[in-house]
């Protein structure tokens, strides 16, 4: 009985429905795809999108990075996924065992990585992302030639 009491507010425009967003990955045809579901029943297609505490930091950095993300490479794309969780972590230091990768597309079957393979990864991009910060033998910031 509890469901039906539930249910009724998704139902009347009274009150706001009981529900959680949802990203939906997707793959036809055309290919890739991913869709956000809010609990007002919308749903709409995205390149990129972040949902959940803090996700507005996640969101300004896909929105910086959409339009490379057409001719990205898929280690490409989950590097820019990882930097994206990266912005909203405060300081804090990503590891693997608080963020899953899934990862779907043409020709490669939808699984899920494990944890080493993800740490592997969060370590490599670290790396680079040392190197473009402030050269290590000198303490200055690298500048790109005029």
């Amino acid at each position: 009985m509890l469901f039906l009491w539930c249910q009724v507010y998704t139902q009347r425009s009274c009150k706001r429905p009981y529900g959680v967003d949802l990203l939906v990955a997707a793959l036809d045809e055309f290919g890739a795809h991913l869709y956000y579901n809010c609990p007002s029943w919308n749903y709409f297609e995205y390149q990129a999108f972040a949902i959940g505490s803090r996700s507005q930091a996640a969101k300004a950095y896909l929105e910086r990075k959409f339009e490379s993300f057409t001719d990205a490479s898929r280690d490409d794309l989950v590097k820019d996924a990882l930097m994206a969780i990266t912005e909203t972590l405060q300081g804090e230091t990503l590891k693997s065992n608080v963020c899953r990768i899934a990862v779907v597309g043409v020709g490669e079957p939808f699984h899920i990585l494990d944890q080493a393979t993800v740490q592997q990864m969060i370590d490599a991009f670290e790396i680079v992302g040392e190197q473009e910060g402030p050269d290590a033998a000198t303490g200055q910031e690298a500048s790109a030639a005029p």
